[in-house]
Formats: structure tokens, sequence, C-alpha cells
């Protein structure tokens, strides 16, 4: 299989990703746009280090995964405690962290 799909492929999962993050409010689908946008990556690296003959994109392709499956676990739990505090997944809603910002 040529290289080339794999680039397309990459391309393809990267812009589906971009698009989800700058489109969408809900909490989930922004964490999934921004997995989908590492594994575009990942695969771009694969590739890469297939076509250039070396392990350098490989390894860092695994610790991006790696990177991955920690940030799952964090970010999902904080999706969870979200919820449950304010029973919205809606970006807009979360302003805890701003100065001077009162709490609903």
């Amino acid at each position: 299989m040529s290289p080339n799909a794999f680039y397309l492929l990459a391309s393809l999962l990267f812009s589906i990703g971009l698009v989800g993050l700058v489109s969408r409010k809900n909490l989930f689908v922004l964490y999934m746009s921004i997995e989908l946008m590492l594994s575009a990556v990942s695969l771009l690296l694969a590739t890469l280090s297939k076509v250039l003959g070396e392990a350098g994109g490989s390894v860092i392709s695994l610790l991006i995964i790696g990177v991955i499956a920690s940030e799952a676990a964090v970010f999902l739990a904080m999706i969870i405690n979200l919820y449950r505090s304010k029973k919205t997944l809606d970006s807009d809603r979360f302003n805890a962290l701003r100065e001077g910002a009162r709490n609903d």
C-alpha cells in the first residue's frame, strides 16, 4: 500500500478532529476530537518512520499512544466529576476557573 493513502487518511482524521474541536461545545466531543487529532499525528509519524526507514517516528508514535492512554484516564475522570457537579457537559457552563466568576 502506498504511503500517500496513509498521508491522506492522517490529514482527513486531523481535519475531522479540528472541525469537531472548533465547532462543538460538549466536553466529551471536544475530548474525542483531541484524541482523533493525536491519533492522526501518530499515524503520520509511523508512516514517515516506515518511509524513511528509521525507528524514531515509531518510537515517538508509541509515546503518543501512551500519552493518549494516560490522558484518557485523567480527562474522563474530570468529565465525570464536572457532570456530577453541573449536570451538563456544555463547555460554556464551566467558568469556575475565571477570576470573580460566581458558581451556579
